[in-house]
This record gives C-alpha cells, structure tokens and sequence, in this order.
C-alpha cells in the first residue's frame, strides 16, 4: 500500500496540463511598422511579425485584425473600394470588409515574397522580392507573370501614372506603358540604382534611393537629376507628397521635408524619437511616420513637431528579458526598454538617455542594469531604468549582442570586435579576445570561474582566467553558429541557429546532440527551472524537455507569434519575448513545475544540487541540519522503490550522496516531511 500511494504521488506530479500563454502587452507598444494605408477615417498599418492593425480615430488606438491572416509579416498595402490587398511574406491577402477577415489570393503567384502593390482601375500590381511583376484583373483571384524584358526581379517599389507604370528594383527603375506586358530600364542620370521607393505628383517622379539620396525626373522617367541639397541621409526608404510638400522617411535620419520640388531639403525630428521610418502616409493634414521598431509617430503641423501614436500596437521586437526583484525589464528592437512591476500585467517606457533604442541584451547586477544596444554600445541605469548613460569608454566594437556579469567584471559580447571586459561598472572597458579565433559573440553563460562564449560560426569557447584568455571547446558540436547558452549546476546547454541543442556536462570538453522531439532546430534563446529546460525557437514556439534535454515537447497553446527571442522566468511565472508579438506569460504550474529555482529547494534554507545530475548531489542549507530531523534521507524511484538510503550528518551543513549507479530518469527525495524530485541524465 506504501509503494501504491508514493506511485500515485509520482504520477500527480507528472500530471502536466498544456500550458496557457497570454499576451501581456499591455503599454508595451511599438514595432516595425513595414506599411501604412489610409482610407477615408481607417488608418492600416502592416507589422513585420504582428500582422495588421487598423486606427479609426485618428491614430490614438489601433486594434489587431488577423482573422485569416495566417501570414504576420505585411511589406506592402493597397486600397481600392472596398478592398484592401496586403502583400507578405506568403503572398497577398485581400479583406472586403475593413480589415475583420482575410483571405489567401496566391492563384499564379509564383513568388510569394510581395514587397509593393500598386493598384489602377481594375488591373492590381504585386512586385515581388525574386519574382518581378506579377498582375491581377479579376481582383486577385488570380495572377500573371509580366516580366517580359524586365532584368531585375526584386521589386521595392511600384508606383502608376496614367498609363505609365513604374518599377523601382535594386538595379534601377523600369517603365511599362502597356500594362505590365513588356518593360523599358530608365536608368540615364540614376547614378544610384537601389531604389528602394518612388513618388508621383503630376509630371514630377521621384526615387529613393539606398545611399543615394533622392532623384527627380521630369519626362517620364527618360532622365534623372539628383536632389540631395540638405538631404543629410541618403538612405531614402519611403516618399509621400501631400501638395507642393515632399516627404522623405531615411535609414536613421529620420524624415525631411522640401517644400520646393526636391531642390532643398530640411530635417523634421522634432519628437521623432525613432530614425528609421519605413514607410509613410498622409491624409489632409495627417502625416503618419511606421518606423522600424518604434511604431507609428504622428505630426499634424507638416513635420515639424511628431507624437508617438502606439496605443494598443502590439507588435514590439523583444530581443532581451532580464528580472530583478519584481522588476521585469523588456529590451525591444527600435522601443528601447520597457519595465512592468506588477508581473507583466503593465508595462511603461524607460528611455531617458537611452539614446539607441535597439537593445540587444541585459544584465543586472544589483542596483546597476546594463543595455547592450545595436550600435550605441552599452547603457547603464543606476535608477531602475528611469534615466541612463552611455558607457563606452575602450569599447571599440557598439554592436553589443550579449552581456553577462560575474561579482565586479562585466562581460560584453560583441558583433565582430569579441569579448571586452569592465573592471570598474562599465566605466571603462578592454578587450579580451586572446585565443578567441571567432569574434562574433551571440552569447554569454557564466558558471564560477568559468566563462562561456556561444560565437557564430566559431561554436563555443571557454575562459577559466577572467577572460584573459580563451579555448575552443567543440568536441561533438557538429554546428558551430550558436545562437544561445544556458548553465544548470554542472550541465551546460547550447543552442545553435540550426542543428538544436547540444549539452556538455564535463566543461565543455564534449558534446552531445539533445534534438528528440525538438521538430524546430533553430533555438534562439533557453531558460532553466530545475531540471526542466526552455528551448524558444525560431518559428517553432517553445518546447520544454523535463528530462535534461532528452525528450523535448512543444508547448504553444496560445502563444500566437511563435518567433521566440527572449525567456525569462520570475516567480512563478515565465515569460516569452517574441518578434513582433511582444511578451507572451504562462504560469510554471500549467507545465507541471512548482519549482521555480534553478535547483530545487525542500525547504527555505535547504537545497539540492545539481539538478538534473550523473554523478552526486550535494544537499546544502545555510545552517547546520538539527539532530531533531529524521535521521535519514531516502532516495525513490518512479515505482516507489527505495534505491538510496543515507544518513545525515548532524551539524554539518553539506551532504554529498553518490548516484553514479543509478540509472537516466526521475528520482525523488525524501527528507523528513519534505519530497523533492531530481533528475539523472546520462
């Protein structure tokens, strides 16, 4: 009867439900904003991973509308009537009743990447990123190649006149005058031919360019004569014209406005608190501004004062998590930082000083929390994130992808420039890159003496001196881009951008592929519980493996962007930053896991290490175990057998048990009124 109710014990404890993601986005708004229509009182706007959201008033609150829309990364947009044509990632979708459902319409489209749409009378026009210029008469059920002496196939850009339909490519403009049949090159004046966008007003037709700035022609297209005077930033992504106004939207500088047919142009930021606009739209005296990861920005006054217009835009890049306390801080691609203090359930914009807002990485170190940015360095907050100040002094290298700290040494992994060490709070920093062959650094894992760098293409290197010099440790890794590491006692896990995970337990001396049912091998990023393991993935979700990383199980249940960047976990909660989905939240108990610790504790003061293990763990507490506890501690099976029985030793506040010859699987551990589960892996 004893062994019976232990196994019903066991078998509760494996009673695992699916878990429950929800959104938890609530303030934290923003994202990449690829697109952006306007008709009548509607405002569209097409996200890179959030799919589609509408504005009704203006642009004060927008709302998600994705019913059908089984493609969340909208390039392009066009409105005719009643029907509003997206162009993604899988081809085009079409809704005919204001953005509530969508439908597939990829009937001979045979390349599915559509980068612009341009519509005139009944004939739609997708350029397509490798296919050219596909055309639609019959409202997109059905397309036509039209690529006939057309020599480039990605098409940025599209825009009709009349007659007149033209094709901005990354090898110049191209003409049709017979609706897409055959195609002319209009290159004469182009001194650069990356177009990445095109305007018409009037007889006026005008290019931007990738690094060339703006060119005007003024007969069709024949000739173009450049128009840079003022333009600072000849990175030209996107056009709009609203009258005699011209508006450029550029690749980090922000917009520029010339009220004079191109001929000067002046900057107009004021408020724009993201440089990097994609797209553009006006209605009246509306100028709408998507940015690439700080949403949508507003000015009613032709550019010269802007607003953040995000409320309800939940589509952020969340590329990093880091928890202290109950503070749970968010780094998002083009956002800057987001702080929730209550769980998730708020969150609200730490951006004082944070003067790049593409933040890669965080660390926190007491009072001290570091950014590690895309371009601008490191970051350093003192006040919970409510101001910061750059810290880049000896850091030759601000493409800062991965931070880890260690007592006073902070460790910061970089984009081509390798590890760079701080001694001193970031204050100053030195490069550590002796032995370290392969210089780009995605990730960072510090276990004691031990420091681990995850490189792209160079696999895993190991430092035991502070980083003063380094040894590549790959023996078993079959692929070496790395994309994420994690470190559970003396099991270390490694995440690559391809091949899934690999576990060393010696070192990283050896190791070995961990991929059963894993079914997606890209693993961005990994989070620890115990013995259980959180894999998230590039367009695979989250998987979680209970056993050490030998069997792996996918659990998406209401994780609706499955692009998973960033996992954390705080209290008994864990978290989830996606790729233009925000932050997702699941309780650990819907996982099975009441533990919360990376190893687990019987008692407040009293804990098990490792976990999972092969060889021994060690029972340790901060004080000496009293003689009035059960003199024994029993080690279970899953069947409710007793494998191990040890005595304790009283007063001593360490008890080290060999379990070299127990076999892989679950065991359990009892210790006066307390049960606790481990792991063996072998």
């Amino acid at each position: 009867m004893k062994k019976i109710l232990f196994l019903f014990f066991v078998l509760s404890s494996f009673n695992v439900v699916y878990s429950q993601w929800e959104e938890c986005n609530n303030g934290l708004y923003g994202g990449v904003i690829r697109a952006l229509a306007i008709s009548g009182s509607n405002i569209f706007a097409g996200t890179e991973g959030g799919g589609m959201f509408l504005s009704t008033d203006g642009g004060n609150s927008w709302s998600q509308k994705n019913n059908g829309l089984t493609i969340t990364g909208v390039f392009s947009l066009a409105i005719s009537g009643s029907n509003i044509f997206a162009g993604t990632w899988g081809g085009v979708f079409l809704s005919t009743d204001g953005g509530n459902s969508w439908s597939q319409k990829n009937n001979g489209l045979t390349i599915t990447g559509v980068f612009s749409l341009a519509i005139s009378g009944s004939n739609i026009f997708a350029g397509t990123g490798g296919g050219g210029v596909f055309l639609s008469t019959d409202g997109g059920n059905s397309w036509s190649e039209k690529n006939n002496r057309f020599t480039n196939t990605l098409v940025n850009s599209l825009a009709i006149s009349g007659s007149n339909i033209f094709a901005g490519t990354t090898v110049g403009v191209f003409l049709s005058t017979d609706g897409g049949n055959s195609w002319t090159e209009k290159n004469n004046g182009l001194t650069n031919t990356y177009v990445w966008s095109l305007a018409i007003s009037g007889s006026n037709i005008f290019a931007g360019t990738g690094g060339g700035g703006v060119f005007l022609s003024i007969d069709g297209g024949n000739s173009w004569t450049e128009k840079n005077n003022g333009l600072t930033n000849t990175e030209v992504i996107s056009l709009a014209i609203s009258g005699s106004n011209i508006f450029a939207g550029t690749w980090g500088g922000g917009v520029f406005l010339s009220t004079d047919g191109g001929n000067g142009w002046t900057q107009k930021n004021n408020g724009l608190t993201n440089t990097y606009v994609y797209s553009l739209a006006i209605s009246g005296s509306n100028i709408f501004a998507g940015t690439y990861g700080g949403g949508v920005f507003l000015s009613t006054d032709g550019g010269n004062s802007w607003t953040e217009k995000n409320n309800g835009l939940t589509n952020t890049y969340v590329w990093s998590l880091a928890i202290s306390g109950s503070n749970i801080f968010a780094g998002t691609g083009g956002g800057g930082v987001f702080l929730s203090t209550d769980g998730g359930n708020s969150w609200t914009q730490k951006n004082n000083g944070l003067t790049y807002t593409y933040v890669r990485s965080l660390a926190i170190s007491g009072s001290n929390i570091f950014a590690g940015t895309w371009g601008g360095g490191v970051f350093l907050s003192t006040d919970g994130g409510n101001s910061w100040s750059q810290k880049n002094n000896g850091l030759t290298n601000t493409y800062v992808w991965s931070l880890a700290i260690s007592g006073s040494n902070i460790f910061a992994g970089t984009l081509g420039g390798g590890v760079f060490l701080s001694t001193d709070g970031g204050n100053s920093w030195t490069q550590k890159n002796n032995g370290l062959t392969y210089t780009n650094v995605v990730s960072l894992a510090i276990s004691g003496s031990n420091i681990f760098v995850g490189t792209w293409g160079g696999g895993v290197f190991l430092s035991t001196d502070g980083g003063n010099s380094w040894s590549q440790k790959n023996n078993g890794l079959t692929y070496t881009y790395l994309r994420s590491l994690a470190i559970s006692g003396s099991y270390i896990f490694a995440g690559t951008g391809g091949v899934g995970v690999f576990l060393s337990t010696d070192g990283g001396n050896s190791w070995t592929e961990k991929n059963n049912g894993l079914t997606n091998t890209e693993v961005i990023s990994l989070a620890i519980s115990g013995s259980n393991i959180f894999a998230g993935t590039w367009g695979g979700g989250v998987f979680l493996s209970t056993d050490g990383g030998n069997g792996w199980t996918q659990k998406n249940n209401g994780l609706t962007n499955t692009y998973v960047y960033s996992l954390a976990i705080s209290g008994s909660n864990i978290f989830a930053g996606t790729l233009g989905g925000g932050v997702f939240r699941a309780k650990l108990s819907d996982f099975g896991i009441t533990s919360v610790a990376n190893d687990y504790f019987l008692n407040n003061d009293i804990l098990i290490s490792p976990n999972p293990a092969s060889d021994y763990i060690e029972i340790t507490s901060n004080m000496s175990f009293p003689r009035n506890r059960e003199s024994e501690i029993k080690i279970y099976n899953t069947l409710g057998e007793c494998v191990i029985i040890v005595g304790v030793h009283c007063n001593e506040p360490l008890q080290r048990i060999d379990i070299s010859h127990l076999s892989a699987g679950v065991y359990f551990i009892k210790f006066g009124n307390f049960t606790e589960k481990f792991m063996v892996v072998r």
